[in-house]
């Protein structure tokens, strides 16, 4: 998952419902943000935020009822659609880049995404949205956090496919917004919904069983979760002042001199894949700029046109799609207490859901009641 704003930014749980997995490490979370504002603005007169213990009450136009759809969001669920099982696919992909380690295409990954980027922004004339990060310290810092937090996350994501371990892959990005939940408890001291403290319980009972069954924890799984989750964190300090496509294209800045390094390094010591493997075998490793990027751009453009509950849903492709090509096409091994493990998580994600649909819902509800109410001592 991964378009594109926060701002103000959402408590680390209200951004569970929509953030996407992106689960070949994009991050497009910022956009269910945008879409989140946009919703609240097209449907509630009006509405009050509290975000880091100050209220900022902002006042929408009155609530207004339509019948028809405009031809633009008609397009909605198919980039969604889109954006999501191109990452549920991605353990297709990576296993075309060998005999190249994860490290050296994950090396590739970087540099051919900024390239794609920079190339993207410099033809919709949106580079001043890139070069400005770079006058602005603080944000240019969380940036560099969030490129190390997500080249982790892609490394690993890597090594779990070309390990056989897509099985391990798709577990992480199950239990990722559970603990995206308890990173927000930890780093914003949320208070959460008894629910949610039921979810997260059922998701630490099946990482004990899995650990149990396998004989040691799951630390692909872990990683990817807690990499991802961290990124997610990250990101929202940011806020709505960098768009994913920008922000996607500093990260790779920041990370692109390591990247080159250790591939200069590669082709010194003769270990390079990159122009000993054949054309098809560099120009696939060049593809994963776009591989990066394309699916980002299709869920930034779905953000914008999908209600987030449907967003919400949508997220779940990806790693159940990852969890039938593991099981199925590459035929990894499922014991019992693998099976027990994932039945806990899905009856986790079916109480996050649930929940946070209700208090959605409730907030919608509230938001409509206070404008009307507003509207009423205004007549």
């Amino acid at each position: 998952m991964a378009g594109e704003g926060f701002e103000p930014p959402k408590s680390m749980t209200a951004d569970l419902q929509s953030a996407p997995f992106g689960r070949s490490g994009n991050l497009p979370s910022k956009a269910a943000d945008d879409l989140a504002e946009t919703t609240i603005a097209a449907r509630c007169p009006l509405r009050k935020s509290v975000h880091r213990g100050t209220d900022h009450a902002t006042t929408y136009p009155a609530l207004v009822t339509t019948t028809t759809t405009p031809p633009a969001a008609r397009w909605g669920l198919p980039l969604g659609l889109g954006a999501f099982l191109l990452w549920g696919a991605m353990p297709l992909y990576f296993p075309l880049l060998e005999p190249a380690g994860a490290v050296e295409i994950i090396a590739h990954r970087v540099v051919w995404s900024l390239v794609f980027c920079v190339a993207l922004l410099a033809v919709t004339r949106t580079l001043t949205s890139f070069t400005a990060v770079f006058r602005r310290p603080r944000t240019l810092g969380v940036l560099t956090v969030a490129a190390v937090l997500i080249v982790a996350n892609w490394v690993t994501y890597v090594y779990a496919v070309l390990s056989e371990h897509v099985l391990d892959a798709a577990l992480g990005y199950y239990i990722n917004p559970l603990v995206t939940v308890l990173l927000g408890v930890v780093a914003l001291r949320e208070r959460l919904r008894p629910a949610q403290w039921v979810a997260i319980g059922f998701g630490a009972a099946a990482v004990v069983v899995i650990s149990t069954g396998v004989g040691g924890l799951p630390w692909i799984s872990l990683a990817l979760a807690f990499s991802f989750g961290a990124y997610s964190l990250t990101k929202n300090r940011v806020g709505r002042t960098v768009g994913a496509l920008p922000s996607l294209a500093v990260e790779t800045t920041v990370a692109t001199p390591f990247a080159l390094a250790y591939l200069a390094w590669l082709t010194a010591t003769g270990a390079s894949t990159f122009s000993q493997e054949g054309v098809a075998h560099a120009l696939l490793l060049v593809s994963a700029g776009v591989v990066t990027g394309v699916p980002l751009l299709l869920f930034g453009a779905a953000a914008r046109r999908l209600p987030l509950s449907v967003v919400g849903m949508l997220q779940y492709l990806t790693p159940t799609l990852q969890f039938l090509v593991g099981l199925l096409l590459f035929g990894e091994h499922m014991p019992p207490a693998r099976w027990v493990g994932f039945g806990l998580v899905w009856v986790a994600l079916v109480i996050l859901t649930a929940d946070g649909a209700r208090a959605a819902r409730a907030t919608r509800m509230a938001a409509v009641a206070a404008g009307a109410t507003a509207a009423g001592r205004v007549d």
